[in-house]
């Protein structure tokens, strides 16, 4: 069946524009303009906008979603597979989320006691679960299920204030490692100090530190592609300038 972009927006629940713009950027391409000059969508173009849809679901940026659906080695299979993992990932949250909303209004209706650390339990594991989904294999190949173990017990033992703090030091990291970005010199003051609070967020989770595993963490978010996307997202090249600046930190690179 073909579709117009109004009726394949109106059957996706998308804008019109919307469909318009991934045109222009050349996410998803109508299959051919007919004689009165409309976009005319078939069987591949409502499948491949369905795959949008779903990375857009997941928080994923056009920027990578193109990259994605466009490889050569981009299987629609496979991508289903992973969505519906992450899906059941999401739902297992939301599963404790509820849980901790349902004991939190029993202890304010007072049929239960509930502890300050259960108050949060549920918002820390997300932060262990999202860790695992997406780096665990790597992280435990790395490092060891022990170290790795360790780190999460850490996260689950920290209080609110401490949570808080982790939290501030990764927007903190984020924001000066942009500024730093724009001098072009991962040896620059400003690049150090994003490496040095770097150091400080990952201090939080790691048991001891050592300038040999600063360093490596640093390298694998250029090997691997799932951490090179994550700070590549808003600026190409971001995960290269936090490894060099991370090297020149721990004196791995002079």
């Amino acid at each position: 069946m073909e579709y117009t972009v109004q009726k394949l927006g109106q059957l996706a629940g998308v804008s019109t524009r919307t469909l318009r713009y991934y045109d222009e950027i050349g996410i998803l391409k109508p299959a051919r303009i007919n004689s009165s000059g409309y976009r005319i969508y078939g069987q591949a173009e409502v499948d491949r906008l369905q795959q949008i849809l779903f990375y857009r679901e997941l928080g994923i940026t056009l920027d990578v979603i193109k990259e994605i659906v466009t490889s050569p080695s981009f299987s629609r299979a496979q991508a289903l597979k992973e969505h519906r993992e992450q899906l059941l990932d999401r739902r297992k949250q939301l599963d404790l989320l509820i849980k901790n909303v349902e004991k939190t209004i029993a202890s304010m209706e007072g049929r239960m006691t509930m502890t300050d650390q259960e108050k949060f339990e549920g918002f820390k594991q997300k932060l262990i679960d999202d860790n695992e989904k997406t780096y665990g294999e790597e992280i435990r190949k790395k490092y060891g299920d022990d170290v790795v173990d360790k780190s999460n017990q850490k996260l689950k033992n920290m209080t609110q204030e401490q949570l808080a703090e982790v939290k501030r030091l990764e927007s903190e990291v984020a924001t000066t490692l942009a500024e730093a970005f724009k001098t072009g010199d991962p040896g620059s003051a400003l690049a150090q100090k994003a490496a040095d609070l770097h150091k400080q967020w990952l201090m939080h989770s790691w048991s001891e530190y050592s300038k040999e595993a600063h360093a490596g963490l640093a390298q694998m978010y250029v090997d691997d592609e799932r951490f090179k996307a994550y700070y590549d997202q808003n600026q190409p090249g971001m995960a290269e300038f936090l490894r060099d600046a991370i090297h020149i930190y721990t004196g791995m690179k002079q």
